[in-house]
């Protein structure tokens, strides 16, 4: 092998050095000026055209980690919880960081959780379903029966029916992971529950199914048939791997389209009935307040949605310029088929891009380029599903709901955009009006 010095290459390699030199300094000498910016915080001996510390040495063999782990310089992306809006850590909830996701799948390590009694440690060896009631044949399964069946996969959402529920009397929480947060959008893999009562029997009156968990809470939320024979699954898997944990291992319940309350985690017995159990989950709580005192019950879709990402909150502006506004939109009842964004706070609309792939009950991503001239601005996105329904503003579902509410909010979120670049969660009383 020569070790000749070859001219041309090292021609190429001063080349190199200079235009990353020129980039690194703001890219005035090469017409890249104000698209490449140094980082604040960077290192200027890590940055072109130095060779990096981590170009000159050694990392980890494969065998370093047995699963793996984000990068250390992401450990901002992180679930998290409000300690003030219950009594205990065990019956609370926490939030998907939903500014901080690329694309619609929600990585397992940050699906939000929701616990009523804490997180259950199941024994999946200890652990069965059982299906009884009015059945032809009642049946007791373990995981590994499940696991032998027919599976299905799908994306779905799961979403708490409190989501956004605190934002009902006035702007409340800074930040998209608060008021948005208690949702998240996996790939499930399970048993559809028709192969299961196709084995049990079904007896001509039964309307209804209960489905239990095996917490502490035991939870337990009556289903109708038709709901169950439809699109549900028990799942044992989320984006390829077994359930976490706090999402309900080793199966739980999968209801697409409905609050996530009904997608019963843990789950150990289906019984069917022939009318509603009208249990506390679904009379006491989980149901909407009216002005009149009365409730609306069995509310269980979950409308048309939609909340703008970038901006927000947590990810403001850093001076004027092009940007591409991103947001993520869902329906219950079906696709997303057209979200609107604007930036006028509502008077005038612009049709954002929905990026592909768009399925059924499932997030979806959209996307419009904006160029901000540094003045105030109020963004707010409305989501249209397949069926024409229209994402309200908050001033409509007042009309009908009052303020007393506290699950299926789904009105149209406004960002206030600052001339500093902050972002501010902001109430407009009278937009659409």
């Amino acid at each position: 092998m020569s070790h000749e010095r070859d001219p041309k290459r090292d021609g190429l390699a001063v080349a190199r050095r200079r235009f990353l030199s020129a980039v690194a300094a703001g890219g005035a000498a090469t017409g890249l000026a104000g698209l490449v910016r140094p980082a604040e915080a960077a290192n200027p001996d890590n940055l072109p055209p130095n060779e990096p510390e981590w170009a000159r040495m050694l990392g980890p063999g494969v065998d370093d980690r047995g699963y793996g782990l984000p990068s250390i310089y992401e450990k901002h992306v992180k679930r998290r919880w409000v300690p003030w809006l219950t009594a205990s850590a065990e019956s609370t909830v926490n939030f998907t960081p939903l500014q901080d996701l690329h694309g619609f799948v929600t990585p397992n390590g940050i699906c939000f959780e929701r616990h009523h009694a804490g997180r259950a440690e199941v024994n999946p060896e200890d652990h069965r379903l059982i299906i009884h009631g009015l059945v032809e044949k009642p049946l007791m399964f373990t995981v590994q029966d499940l696991k032998r069946m027919p599976s299905e996969s799908h994306f779905y959402f799961c979403e708490c029916a409190a989501n956004s529920g605190m934002e009902w009397r006035n702007a409340q929480l800074n930040g998209v992971q608060f008021t948005h947060g208690m949702v998240h959008c996996v790939h499930w893999t399970g048993v559809p529950l028709r192969v299961l009562f196709e084995q049990t029997g079904l007896k001509p009156n039964a309307k209804w199914v209960l489905a239990e968990g095996a917490d502490g809470a035991a939870m337990t939320r009556s289903i109708p048939m038709e709901k169950m024979l439809d699109d549900c699954l028990v799942a044992y898997a989320q984006n390829g791997e077994a359930l976490r944990p706090e999402q309900g291992y080793p199966i739980r319940l999968v209801v697409p389209g409905f609050e996530a309350n009904m997608w019963v985690k843990w789950l150990r017995r289906l019984e069917v009935g022939d009318q509603p159990w009208y249990h506390r989950e679904e009379t006491s709580k989980y149901t909407d307040l009216l002005p009149s005192g009365k409730a609306y019950i069995f509310t269980w879709v979950m409308e048309a949605k939609s909340v703008i990402t970038f901006p927000c909150p947590e990810k403001p502006l850093d001076g004027p310029g092009y940007y591409s506004v991103r947001g993520l939109a869902w329906s219950g009842r079906g696709r997303i088929t057209r979200v609107d964004v604007s930036f006028d706070g509502g008077r005038n609309w612009q049709t954002a891009k929905l990026q592909d792939p768009v399925y059924p009950k499932c997030l979806t991503r959209f996307e419009i380029p904006w160029r901000w001239n540094g003045e105030r601005a109020l963004l707010v996105s409305r989501a249209i599903d397949e069926t024409g329904y229209v994402q309200p503003t908050m001033y409509e579902l007042q009309k009908v709901r009052g303020v007393e509410s506290v699950y299926h909010n789904n009105a149209q979120q406004v960002w206030e955009v600052k001339p500093s670049g902050e972002v501010e969660n902001v109430r407009l009383r009278y937009v659409n009006a």
